[in-house]
């Protein structure tokens, strides 16, 4: 594998970091204007926000949210929605002019496009709590101390298109999300121990989410699989495995099968490693007492 992350085969491209802050924000225009497209095709077909969503598979706060320009439209909503409503073809056309999502950079769409389809969604983290499980505080706290400084409608691009990244892991019931995050994550109080408290808060409520399951790596741990640095692996319907790598300056996008087949490995043992989800649960309610 290069150094700057470009592998050889093709299979592998490197990016700026995600979660940690760094995204350029861009205008809502094309999102707006795809949700215009999607409102007079379903008021021509007599249908409201509430009768369409079961028909297309969402929710009819999601159907709101793109018809709202608020949020990027997954590619089966696309498809359902064509089909559905009788388009003509206009629908994915317009969908076609959709290249990045408000507040996030455009080499990350490709990324942030496979979770709205993931089946199966996993993350080890060791450097900051992962974005679908932020806090607003937190992650305001993440973006205020970005180096280079950023506007402040840069940070409010980027906690709201965070927001919407978290919408997942209650409109995908049916997708597995599984994180193991380090037990220094929430010890180093980023943000200070109000913001911590809350964060653990919210976390744990998360965890009660049946498709949710939260390990914590103990601070002590004599063997370790994750060693050499965060990951995020993800499952497509088709069965496709994906994975994406954080690093200071730069991200890792990994479609190549061999390198999949090592951070599965290294996940796997990690979960045996890391504390079961109720003591993970029972040591996050011991640290919110003495944050």
């Amino acid at each position: 594998m290069a150094a700057n992350g470009t592998g050889g085969n093709g299979d592998m491209a490197a990016f700026p970091p995600e979660d940690g802050g760094h995204v350029e924000p861009e205008r809502l225009d094309s999102l707006r204007a795809f949700g215009e497209v999607v409102k007079a095709f379903r008021k021509r077909a007599g249908l409201t926000q509430e009768s369409l969503a079961p028909k297309v598979r969402y929710s009819p706060e999601t159907v709101a949210s793109i018809e709202q320009g608020r949020r990027f439209p997954p590619r089966d909503f696309v498809e359902s929605a064509e089909e559905v409503l009788d388009a003509f073809g206009t629908i994915k056309g317009a969908a076609r002019h959709l290249t990045r999502r408000p507040g996030l950079a455009n080499w990350f769409h490709q990324w942030a496009q496979l979770e709205t389809e993931a089946i199966n969604l996993y993350t080890y983290e060791c450097r900051l709590i992962p974005g679908l499980l932020q806090t607003e505080a937190y992650a305001r706290t993440l973006f205020v101390d970005q180096l280079p400084l950023l506007s402040d409608e840069q940070i409010e691009a980027q906690w709201v298109a965070r927001a919407e990244r978290q919408r997942l892991l209650r409109e995908r019931p049916g997708t597995t999300f599984g994180f193991i995050l380090e037990e220094h994550l929430f010890l180093r109080q980023t943000g200070g121990p109000e913001v911590t408290r809350e964060l653990i808060d919210h976390v744990l409520e998360i965890s009660k989410l049946r498709n949710v399951e939260v390990q914590i790596m103990p601070l002590v741990r004599e063997n370790h699989a994750g060693l050499d640095g965060s990951m995020q692996l993800l499952e497509t319907p088709d069965n496709r495995w994906f994975a994406y790598n954080e690093g200071q300056r730069g991200g890792l996008f990994i479609s190549d099968h061999r390198e999949l087949s090592i951070l599965q490995m290294r996940y796997a043992r990690m979960r045996s490693q890391a504390l079961t989800p109720e003591d993970s649960v029972s040591l996050l309610r011991r640290m919110r007492g003495a944050a």
